[in-house]
């Protein structure tokens, strides 16, 4: 019987990861006959799973969508990597998912393996989130983040080869601090042993990671957090865009909603101005829509042209056939 249902967790996994499989492939794969791969897909029909047959010589199986979500089979890549974005979305990353992704989270987390739970604590637990992540896996690998999680956590000393934004290469022995997902980046902050200074270092451009063993007492960060010492590092080298607005709220309404991922300078008891640096103008409209106020861009002259575009879509997309674009049609909708 536990071969059988070891089997049958095989099956499963090949069927979700192609869209359609021979049934000779799949019996092959398997080690079974045709007879007894039939026997299992239909013990996977019992259980709940929509898989659909194609009769003929050249005849096969899929995995149809089903009228409720059944159980998943997931490798360790992708158990860390749908966890990595369930903690984006538990921590704010957008009105109404937050609660949604922390019981997921909760769930996934309970059924890990003990070896991939360790991991995916210690990224929890070492990672400072600004919110609002977004952040691109794909070039991330989920394994490079977990083990650099583990020696933050572990307090060891570690060794990779960093490419700065000009393209030279270096090597680096640091003690790594904490991981911070900031707008559609991871980055690291550690003290490097080379330069005898802390750093902020893109994990994307960071490869031939590894740890020396040794372990160090860790230093006293000079920032009031991870993420501010990022946020005010990428800030100081002006790269990218130096976004700037007025928006006409009190201030501390506006600290409430989107202080922790820009500076908020109080100018009016109703109005407030914002200043951000940011690599990608995508974040600065989701920025300033969550702020649900009224605004006036000051830079850069892109976003504010990135932002007419995109309000002349919206008002396009409310209005089939165009009825809104001219003046006095309001009345004829």
């Amino acid at each position: 019987m536990a071969d059988t249902s070891a089997r049958t967790l095989r099956l499963l996994s090949l069927l979700q990861t192609h869209r359609y499989w021979p049934g000779t492939e799949l019996s092959e794969r398997l080690g079974v006959s045709a007879r007894t791969l039939r026997r299992d897909i239909d013990r996977l029909r019992e259980l709940g799973y929509p898989v659909e047959a194609r009769p003929g010589v050249d005849g096969g199986y899929q995995l149809a969508a089903g009228a409720a979500l059944p159980p998943l089979v997931l490798d360790d890549d992708e158990a860390v990597a749908i966890t990595v974005c369930l903690q984006a979305g538990s921590q704010g990353a957008g009105d109404g998912l937050a609660e949604p992704s922390i019981r997921a989270l909760a769930k996934l987390v309970t059924v890990l393996p003990t070896r991939l739970r360790r991991r995916v604590d210690a990224l929890r637990a070492m990672t400072v989130s600004t919110g609002w992540n977004a952040v691109p896996l794909s070039d991330v690998d989920p394994a490079v983040l977990t083990d650099l999680a583990m020696t933050c956590r572990g307090e060891e000393r570690l060794t990779f080869t960093y490419t700065a934004a000009d393209g030279r290469t270096s090597p680096r022995e640091v003690e790594p601090h904490r991981l911070v997902s900031q707008g559609r980046r991871w980055y690291l902050v550690a003290y490097d042993l080379t330069r005898h200074d802390w750093r902020t270092f893109r994990v994307d451009r960071l490869t031939d990671s590894h740890t020396t063993g040794i372990r160090f007492r860790p230093r006293e960060l000079p920032s009031p957090d991870a993420a501010t010492f990022v946020r005010d590092g990428i800030g100081s080298r002006r790269t990218g865009y130096t976004v700037t607005a007025d928006i006409e709220a009190p201030a501390d309404d506006v600290q409430s909603r989107i202080g922790r991922w820009c500076s908020v300078t109080a100018l009016t008891p109703g109005r407030t101005r914002i200043e951000t640096t940011v690599d990608n103008l995508d974040w600065p409209l989701l920025l300033l829509g969550k702020v649900e106020a009224d605004f006036t861009v000051l830079g850069p002259a892109e976003l504010a042209a990135r932002i007419a575009e995109c309000g002349a879509r919206f008002s396009r997309s409310t209005c089939p056939g165009g009825i809104l674009a001219g003046p006095g049609n309001v009345g004829d909708v």
